[in-house]
């Protein structure tokens, strides 16, 4: 009675792991730590066979009925699969995916087994799933060390190894004695199981300690990152004379690939980029952070703008291989209503004219940055006048898609620019990128970059 009692006060501990396990994947929610959910499982399916078949569970409830049977006997077939997925997460697939070759073959098994209870058929002629299982760990282990398969690496390995061994030397023992399908004989194994949990929690938390501590470092590297990336946009947007200028620059992550720059030439001439490198996240920001410094090499006063883009095309060759960005320089001359533009690949600005209230593209774009060193870029002039607006933007606000898969720069956005062209540069762009978003069906998916310049023409000077 007293070891009957101990049984039922260690399934009671398991089971109060396993549910803590469970609970805290689902609050963490992170893929690598489905081993939480697989251990969660094991060890609730395991404490619930052994608390209904504990003889003391069964003075106080009654022996079950046929259908109780046959539930315990599933459940306790269903135990060992999240067990074995429990082993993959740690030990691996194995040489060739043995383990998941391990895992088909007592599913198949075990699902045999439950057809033969299911229809109380003698299942004598075959091996239970769980000797199946005992004469196949073995074998996998044989021939990933034989093999030279090298499993993840993991800390801690030789008290989980320990753990593991304990068990399944249990396991055998009870299994190996007792063969018939679905009887389990409460011998040494709950014990062996125990010690199992036990090793399994310590690693299992110095992982998640070791996991938390890697999420703290990389979140405190991502904001040094953001911190960076901000200090090379321009802390403030610079004067132009006979000009409004705004901005809005709205990452889809922490750190982006898009990137604008003023560079002042005289108090009415100033030349304006943007760019938008491919892809996202960090290595985007990194070259986005190379683009920078190669603009300040590259702006000056005696370099137009398609020497420019050719100057950052170069580097990026150079410098930045196999790493592509679409780019825009143009450079405004408010005194006397001109201005110039080159681009590679970027879209290009929208310009509206007041006085006939028609919106038009500005330049031509040349070939993607990055894709061959010695691309020549064509360079294009224009000519505002007073109370015109220009828009340079990237591809994120123009390739939104609204639910019907509409995207915003096709259907709205020149019904937009017209609509709200007496509000001022930055209430426009205020409202653009509220609109974009607002658009946009499965939330950002991608940086945007919007500048507006709101031009008067010479005859302000």
């Amino acid at each position: 009675m007293r070891n009957t009692v101990a049984l039922l006060l260690i399934s009671n501990v398991i089971a109060t792991l396993g549910v803590a396990a469970v609970t805290l994947y689902v609050f963490r929610r992170r893929d690598r730590e489905r081993f939480l959910l697989w251990f969660g499982l094991f060890s609730i399916l395991y404490a619930t066979v052994l608390i209904v078949r504990n003889s003391a569970f069964r003075l106080g409830f009654g022996q079950p009925h046929a259908i109780g049977l046959a539930v315990e006997h599933f459940i306790s077939l269903a135990t060992v699969v999240p067990g074995l997925l429990l082993f993959e997460d740690f030990y691996g697939r194995g040489w060739r995916a043995s383990v998941r070759w391990l895992i088909a073959i007592y599913c198949g098994v075990a699902a045999i087994a439950a057809t033969g209870i299911a229809h109380r058929y003698s299942m004598r002629a075959m091996l239970p799933p769980g000797t199946v299982l005992v004469i196949l760990v073995p074998v996998v282990l044989a021939v990933g060390y034989l093999t030279g398969y090298k499993p993840p690496p993991l800390p801690h390995r030789r008290i989980l190894s320990a753990g593991m061994i304990a068990f399944f030397c249990a396991f055998s023992t009870d299994r190996l004695l007792h063969r018939q399908v679905g009887n389990w004989h409460t011998g040494v194994e709950p014990y062996g199981f125990l010690v199992l949990i036990i090793c399994l929690w310590y690693v299992t938390a110095q992982r998640i300690v070791a996991d938390d501590r890697r999420l703290v470092s990389l979140t405190d590297e991502m904001r040094l990152a953001t911190r960076i990336q901000r200090a090379i946009l321009p802390a403030e947007i610079p004067h132009l004379h006979n000009a409004d200028i705004a901005v809005r620059y709205a990452p889809m992550a922490d750190v982006a690939g898009d990137l604008y720059n003023f560079v002042t030439l005289q108090p009415s001439c100033m030349g304006v980029l943007v760019a938008d490198v491919t892809g996202h996240g960090v290595p985007a920001a990194l070259v986005a952070s190379m683009v920078k410094v190669a603009v300040s090499t590259q702006c000056g006063k005696d370099r137009g703008p398609a020497d420019v883009i050719a100057g950052l095309n170069t580097v990026l060759c150079r410098e930045a291989r196999q790493q592509y960005v679409t780019a825009e320089y143009l450079v405004l001359d408010t005194a006397n209503g001109v201005g110039r533009h080159a681009a590679g690949a970027h879209p290009l600005p929208l310009l509206l004219r007041r006085s006939t209230q028609s919106l038009e593209k500005v330049g031509e774009s040349g070939l993607l940055l990055g894709v061959r060193p010695d691309e020549p870029y064509g360079e294009s002039e224009f000519h505002f006048e007073d109370g015109d607006r220009l828009l340079l933007y990237t591809d994120g606000l123009v390739e939104a898609e609204n639910a019907s898969g509409e995207s915003f720069g096709d259907t709205a956005l020149r019904a937009f620019i017209h609509k709200k062209q007496d509000c001022g540069a930055e209430q426009f762009v205020k409202l653009l990128l509220e609109e974009v978003l607002a658009w946009s069906h499965n939330g950002q998916e991608d940086d945007i970059t919007i500048v507006a310049i709101d031009l008067k023409g010479p005859a302000h000077n």
